[in-house]
């Protein structure tokens, strides 16, 4: 059998300030075709580009990558506010839509920082732009140097910085394992109310929600708010995610 492929939402950027580009890590592209056994394709995060029928009569399952941009709060409610840009609303009009369409079909999902945002908000939940914000939550922002700059060692900025403590007999603990993992950080934004499908699956210390699924979804779909894709190679936890993905995403090539 042919390798199964995943298709990778890309991210709306601007090359040197006046080409338009859409990008993906390859380190997310890495982390697909070394610990899922299958192909990693980018299609761009934008409607007009990438049409959501053509794209599952292609890919096997899809991954919701992060991105720097934040899902434009015109989607659940709240006025948007420049201190909370940029936006990326090519992406969030492709997205929200494909979301709901994977978990219709059965098509394997699975979102990651952003990625559970936009599920979260394709099922009516809404996000607050800064987590950071609200009483009693932590900093889950990348590090910084004191100078305020980005932290130049990438297993810093990488590292585990908190625990996740996962509800028991969920679908993270059967299949981690375990009731309480330790991952990283890196998002201003996250999951205010959850939307209508949505299921917490995982909380860290401060209340914020970090692991998701969506009820009575006929295949994989799960969302975690950590960077799952930086280290699967050699991360437990983050290997039996992928591992997983994959192996839904091979069952649904061996079905077709």
């Amino acid at each position: 059998m042919k390798r199964p492929v995943i298709g990778v939402i890309g991210n709306a950027h601007l090359v040197e300030q006046r080409f338009p580009a859409q990008l993906v890590s390859e380190r997310i592209l890495r982390a697909v075709a070394e610990s899922t056994n299958a192909l990693p394709v980018m299609f761009a995060g934008a409607p007009d580009i990438t049409d959501a029928d053509a794209l599952l009569e292609t890919v096997d399952g899809v991954l919701l990558t992060g991105g720097r941009a934040n899902v434009h709060p015109t989607h659940f409610g709240t006025e948007p506010h420049p201190r909370y840009e940029p936006y990326d609303l090519k992406r969030d009009a492709l997205a929200l839509a494909l979301i709901r369409i994977c978990v219709e079909r059965g098509v394997p999902l699975f979102g990651i920082c952003r990625g559970l945002q936009e599920m979260n908000v394709a099922f009516g939940g809404s996000l607050h732009p800064e987590i950071r914000e609200l009483p009693g939550r932590a900093n889950h922002r990348m590090p910084r140097l004191e100078s305020g700059e980005i932290h130049p060692d990438l297993d810093v900025i990488f590292g585990d910085r908190h625990d996740v403590h996962l509800v028991a007999d969920g679908a993270f603990t059967t299949l981690l394992g375990c009731k309480t993992i330790r991952v990283n950080s890196l998002h201003g934004q996250g999951i205010l109310d959850p939307g209508q499908r949505i299921v917490v699956e995982g909380v860290a210390d401060d209340g914020t929600i970090e692991a998701i699924r969506i009820a009575d979804a006929p295949g994989f779909a799960l969302g975690v708010q950590w960077h799952a894709e930086y280290d699967p190679q050699s991360n437990p936890v983050n290997r039996a995610l992928f591992n997983a993905f994959g192996e839904a995403v091979a069952a649904r090539k061996r079905a077709a």
